[in-house]
């Protein structure tokens, strides 16, 4: 708003001085003025904040009182620069100046006072709707991290079912691989447990908990069951979400390598390529012999959970493939690293 008077009153007071009153009183007083009229402003303000938070009905009686105040106020504040100096000190003089400022000359009083007001109301209207869209934006990211907590939850207790299930089996034939299988578990619930409430881990721990996770298959399965890695260090810095990849191992024991009476390997490929971390664990399983009974398994409701929390958090560019073939399972997936 100052700004705005500075730029009218530079102008109005140049003209004046150069064409009317080439005095140096005229830029004092026009320099006064302006900062009077910004300190009224200033209470304008003041007042505004005050009646916004009322009904329509006060602020409407509050800005009249408001005009009728700027109205008297800057009316003297201009008798005293333009007669008060001269000698016009009187009451009756005061009274006689007011009254003629009453017509039509009152409304340049009032429209100061009125676009000190509206600069206050339109700036409000733009906070409402900025603090409207941020409520919106804080309310999508609630949302949003709900239904990831939610999703990984899900993948859990189908993890831990299946473990426990298959520790139940061993406790009859082999205790000490039970044992060991229990120890492990250990290892990997501690992990499940402690990232639950995390939206990233770095990728190294969630390496460690495959890792756990196949020393727990193969404590079942025995040289049936190989797990190679291909990793790029450039990737070993990168974070995602946890327990993103063991539905992906998951499927390929299950519907891979379990079926298959010699057994196989699992590959986990990473790969930076284009500013992505490329993520591939295949298998050389029974592949698309395996039917679509993953589909309804809990592996294939861990590959779904995985794929809406890898595109949630990164969008539909990190959609999980699935393919299948003679050869096996490929299932694989990007994240930018950056």
């Amino acid at each position: 708003m100052c700004l705005w008077y500075g730029f009218n009153f530079a102008i109005s007071i140049t003209f004046e001085y150069i064409v009317t009153r080439p005095f140096p009183s005229t830029i004092v007083n026009g320099i006064i003025l302006y900062i009077a009229l910004c300190m009224l402003a200033l209470l304008a303000w003041r007042w505004t904040s005050v009646l916004f938070k009322r009904n329509i009905i006060v602020q409407i009686a509050g800005h009249f009182l408001g005009l009728g105040l700027w109205f008297f106020i800057s009316a003297t504040i201009y008798y005293f620069l333009d007669y008060y100096l001269d000698q016009f000190t009187t009451f009756d003089e005061w009274r006689e100046f007011i009254l003629e400022q009453l017509g039509s000359k009152s409304l340049q009083y009032n429209l100061e006072y009125i676009t000190a007001i509206a600069a206050y109301y339109i700036l409000r209207y733009i906070e409402t709707i900025q603090d409207k869209e941020n409520e919106r934006a804080q309310l999508a990211i609630t949302n949003n991290e709900m239904r990831m907590s939610l999703l990984k939850s899900q993948i859990n207790p189908h993890f831990l079912f299946n473990t426990l299930n298959s520790i139940s089996t061993l406790m009859s034939s082999n205790k000490t691989k039970a044992r060991a299988m229990m120890t492990m578990l250990s290892d990997v619930m501690r992990y499940a447990l402690d990232s639950n409430s995390a939206r990233d881990v770095p990728l190294e721990e969630e390496l460690d908990f495959i890792r756990n996770y196949i020393n727990i298959q193969q404590v079942r399965f025995g040289k049936r069951l190989n797990y190679e890695e291909d990793i790029d260090e450039q990737c070993k810095k990168l974070s995602i979400p946890p327990m993103v990849l063991q539905p992906l191992v998951e499927n390929s024991v299950k519907h891979g390598i379990t079926p298959k009476e010699e057994g196989g390997t699992i590959m986990l490929s990473i790969k930076r390529i284009n500013g992505h971390a490329h993520f591939s664990v295949s298998d050389d399983g029974i592949g698309i012999n395996a039917g679509s009974q993953y589909e309804s398994s809990n592996s294939g409701v861990g590959l779904i959970n995985s794929d809406k929390r890898l595109q949630s958090m990164y969008g539909q560019n990190s959609k999980i493939n699935i393919m299948a073939d003679e050869s096996g399972f490929v299932v694989n997936f990007k994240v930018p690293i950056e």
